[in-house]
């Protein structure tokens, strides 16, 4: 068995280096960049002005002065000298090469077609977004790594970028084990309703994995190894739900063997979640997750969803993270870190009820999972805990 840390090391050295693929850049969003993304032109391209006014030289601030023509967005100025004189300017328009200002309309008076200036605030290139302000071409504008986000595809658009290089999504399979499971509504006695793959579809989804597929395995060698062989011909990762510890009907773990895979780690010193497993088999991965749906919550959301980004090309892929102080104290028993759930209240941690590996009903209303390490088993109101936030 491994300590979290390790564990975490462990996946950051298996993930092999995303493949990137050029999208469109509507169709990238959610994606992570696999190369710098380098600026084509300036942001602004040109001078233009950043409200409704008139543009003028500010050496004739004190004069009267006659209005020479209108520039809307979209248009440029083809009019004369401005020397003594002004143009009607809206939102977004040029500016003029030869005018270095421009006023509010809310501060001009106007008056037999001359415009008076009454802004004792303004100066010299007031009111104008300048050419490059924001992005000069050349610079490096988003780097390798970054997910693109709204932000990103509306600055991206700013200066003409179209398409971009980001990590290709991995096809993710899903393999259901157990003989305990209600199918078509047959309920009977001892069987249980499957929750397992409605939860991890839902988080591929959230995160944008669209290419998953879902198999159906009774506790059996060959029933397993079946499911397992054809998940891993439809994915480059696969999880397994349940079969995965050391009882008699844990045959995950042998069927993997049988397989010839290699066994990146198995057992982690945590609660929930100690059973997981990671193995490669063949340049593909299989994550061996229990049956407990807390159990698969944490972990999804803690390894294998990190390790999905990984394969995607992110360079942070792990939550978001903070540390904070907790509300109240808290004694942990056993020699394990925790995951618990909590909410965040007023910049302090509130720990939510300490539900069993079976239950999911405070991770519902969690909006972060509380850290706890192995080394730490006593807090006191008030002490740090780190954070980790779930997806929201």
């Amino acid at each position: 068995m491994i300590g979290v840390e390790e564990a975490r090391q462990r996946l950051v050295e298996a993930a092999p280096a995303a493949q990137g693929v050029q999208q469109p850049l509507l169709d990238a969003d959610g994606r992570y960049l696999t190369g710098d993304v380098i600026a084509p032109y300036d942001d602004p391209l040109f001078d233009r002005s950043a409200v409704d006014g008139y543009a003028f030289r500010f050496a004739d601030i004190d004069q009267a002065l006659r209005i020479n023509g209108a520039i809307a967005a979209g248009e440029v100025y083809r009019g004369g000298s401005l020397e003594g004189c002004c143009v009607r300017i809206f939102t977004g328009a040029p500016v003029p090469p030869e005018a270095d200002t421009v006023v509010m309309q809310e501060f001009c008076g106007l008056q037999d077609e001359r415009v008076t200036i009454n802004d004792p605030k303004l100066q010299r290139g007031g009111n104008i977004r300048r050419q490059g302000e924001q992005v000069r071409a050349g610079d490096v504008l988003l780097k390798k790594g970054t997910r693109i986000t709204p932000a990103a595809v509306g600055l991206l658009a700013s200066v003409g970028v179209r398409e971009v290089e980001v990590g290709r999504s991995p096809a993710v399979a899903i393999v259901r084990t157990g003989n305990e499971f209600v199918e078509h509504g047959a309920i009977r006695p001892g069987l249980i309703f499957s929750s397992n793959d409605d939860l991890l579809v839902s988080g591929l989804r959230q995160a944008g994995l669209l290419d998953t597929s879902l198999h159906k395995a009774n506790d059996s060698v060959g029933d397993i190894t079946e499911a397992v062989e054809n998940a891993l011909q439809e994915a480059e990762v696969v999880i397994t739900t349940g079969g995965v510890s050391v009882g008699d009907h844990d045959l995950v773990p042998e069927v993997l063997k049988r397989l010839g895979a290699r066994i990146l780690f198995h057992g982690v010193a945590q609660k929930p979640g100690k059973p997981m497993l990671l193995a490669e088999v063949q340049g593909r991965y299989v994550f061996g997750l229990p049956g407990n749906p807390r159990a698969v919550f944490v972990l999804f959301h803690t390894y294998v969803l990190p390790f999905l980004r990984m394969l995607q090309g992110a360079t942070d892929p792990w939550p978001r993270k903070d540390t904070l102080p907790i509300e109240q104290p808290l004694r942990v028993k056993g020699d394990r870190a925790e995951f618990r759930a909590a909410r965040v209240h007023e910049g302090r941690i509130e720990l939510l009820a300490d539900e069993g590996s079976h239950m999911l009903r405070t991770l519902v209303v969690a909006d972060a999972l509380a850290y706890i390490p192995p080394t730490v088993r006593e807090l006191r109101a008030g002490d740090p805990v780190e954070l980790l936030y779930l997806p929201r």
